[in-house]
């Protein structure tokens, strides 16, 4: 009797036991679960952030440019919705010493190549990003009112006695109409009547009020004005060709849009506005 009263003790016992190691196992599968719950929580991915935040890229540029890319601008943010494209205006000598000054910028685009060769040198610009975007023309406006000045030579009549043309150190264009000048032997002649602009606009301004009777400025800045006309444009042979260099720079923080952006701008949808306003697809 005391045998089997033990062995049914011996029993329970044993029950006891395999119950609260079921128990334990079921407690640690349940607290295993959950902590895998837990180290199974969907992170925020890193890299679709990134995509999602917006990107400010900064274009220092010729205001010859300005209408094209008010357009372009239309178009990209669409493309590109995370993209903000800023655009600072300026002479390309006058951008050139800011991006050698350390200013913020990401893409280049000079109106003359000096500019370009001076931070292609320094080695402030991307080499391999560089392109010949775009080409001009360089016109002699006069006021719309007048019928008397026609073409160069008429330059040289006594009733002229200003003629409008950029600083010399900052403004591509006006190396490019002492090129002009000197070619068809008018520049020492006409030297003495040169009234110097800080940019292009304000030469065109200097006509449109009467404050220069002609003025030298690209045809895509002429064609802005309803007070101003082209009499002439520089002969081909007469000057080195005007050529729109653009290139990436090598302080850029944002050099993947950048370069993402200088591919729209050389596509057949850009150009097309590019040419609307004047300028050449440059070679």
């Amino acid at each position: 009797m005391d045998f089997f009263n033990q062995f049914r003790k011996s029993t329970k016992t044993q029950v006891a036991v395999r119950l609260v190691a079921c128990l334990l196992c079921l407690l640690v599968l349940v607290l295993s679960g959950c902590s895998n719950a837990v180290k199974e929580t969907p992170k925020q991915d890193d890299s679709k952030v990134a995509q999602t935040e917006a990107i400010e890229l900064m274009i220092s540029t010729a205001p010859s440019l300005k209408g094209s890319f008010e357009e372009i601008k239309k178009l990209y943010s669409v493309k590109e919705t995370q993209v903000n494209l800023v655009f600072n205006y300026g002479p390309s000598g006058s951008l050139q010493t800011q991006i050698e000054q350390g200013a913020a910028t990401d893409i280049f685009i000079s109106q003359g190549k000096p500019q370009m060769d001076a931070l292609e040198q320094k080695g402030l610009v991307k080499k391999d990003s560089r392109v010949n975007l775009l080409g001009d023309e360089l016109v002699l406006i006069v006021k719309t009112d007048n019928t008397t000045l026609k073409g160069f030579e008429d330059l040289t009549k006594p009733e002229v006695k200003h003629i409008g043309i950029g600083e010399a150190e900052s403004v591509p264009a006006a190396k490019t109409t002492k090129e002009t000048l000197s070619t068809l032997k008018l520049w020492d002649t006409l030297q003495s009547k040169m009234v110097i602009g800080k940019d292009l606009m304000q030469v065109m301004a200097y006509v449109e009020t009467g404050n220069a009777e002609a003025g030298f400025v690209w045809d895509t800045i002429a064609i802005t004005s309803d007070k101003v006309k082209i009499v002439a444009s520089a002969p081909a042979n007469s000057h080195t060709p005007v050529v729109l260099p653009a290139a990436v720079v090598t302080a850029s923080k944002n050099s993947e849009a950048a370069v993402k952006f200088m591919a729209y701008l050389q596509s057949d949808e850009a150009m097309k506005i590019f040419e609307k306003n004047g300028f050449i697809k440059g070679k």
